[in-house]
């Protein structure tokens, strides 16, 4: 485990695995660098990769108040650290955070998402609303297994399955980062693309959604693709959200010229 200083003053925790170009992982919501680990080694055959807990997440710290400009200064840190250049490749709402360090103008050479989870239905930015106020309201009385519990229904995990998990392993893990929540939902915002910040984006960018998530994902992840210039959108078979390494990894190395 290495550690690096943000802007802020915040220490933040990573891993350095592989040789190659650059590439810094940015995990979703409810995730620390542990989750992201498998992908992590299989794209370390063709990329250093550093793979880092995102602000209040694992082994990093975390500064409040929240903002998302301190995290795309995490980003530029990693950057530096990673050499003055790098690749950024994002998941689920680390995608958006991903793309906003992308169109702020950061040295990155490559844009990677997977599943950016944002909505394309017109009712959309009202559930959005509902779910970031009652989610602050839970955090605030420091509720914070019925956050990550509404969290899970949010996102449509059924009720019996949010059951078995607050019995597993995960849920101790996950208590620690239902704070974090509220950061992924400043994130995303409305949950409308932002087309506009979008335009700003000037690299290579690649997005990608597997054939097994929900019909949502795939289309918010054709229409992030098409709000950005020269993006493309594709298709990865047999994968759902929570995407395999090894499936993962070719196609993000052969975007690179790997």
């Amino acid at each position: 485990m290495r550690r690096i200083t943000s802007t802020d003053g915040t220490t933040l925790a990573y891993d350095q695995l592989g040789e190659g170009p650059a590439l810094i992982l940015v995990a979703g919501a409810a995730c620390d660098r542990g989750v992201n680990a498998p992908v992590a080694q299989a794209l370390a055959k063709d990329f250093t990769v550093l793979n880092y807990d995102r602000r209040g997440r694992g082994d990093s710290a975390d500064t409040p108040p929240y903002a998302l400009a301190r995290e795309v200064e995490d980003i530029a840190a990693l950057v530096a650290a990673a050499g003055g250049t790098a690749g950024v490749l994002g998941f689920s709402s680390g995608a958006a955070l991903a793309a906003e360090a992308t169109a702020s103008g950061l040295p990155i050479e490559r844009l990677v998402m997977w599943e950016p989870p944002f909505s394309t239905d017109p009712d959309g930015p009202r559930r959005a609303k509902e779910y970031a106020d009652r989610l602050a309201e839970l955090l605030a009385a420091d509720r914070r297994g019925d956050a990550l519990a509404h969290f899970m229904t949010h996102v449509g995990v059924p009720p019996e399955v949010i059951a078995g998990a607050r019995r597993s392993p995960y849920w101790q893990a996950g208590l620690r980062l239902a704070p974090t929540l509220a950061h992924d939902a400043a994130i995303l915002a409305d949950t409308t693309i932002p087309a506009a910040r979008y335009a700003e984006i000037a690299v290579p960018t690649l997005v990608l959604s597997g054939s097994e998530s929900p019909e949502f994902l795939r289309t918010a992840a054709e229409q992030t693709a098409g709000a950005i210039p020269g993006a493309r959108h594709d298709v990865l078979p047999g994968q759902d959200h929570n995407v395999a390494g090894e499936s993962l990894a070719p196609v993000v190395a052969a975007f690179a010229g790997r």
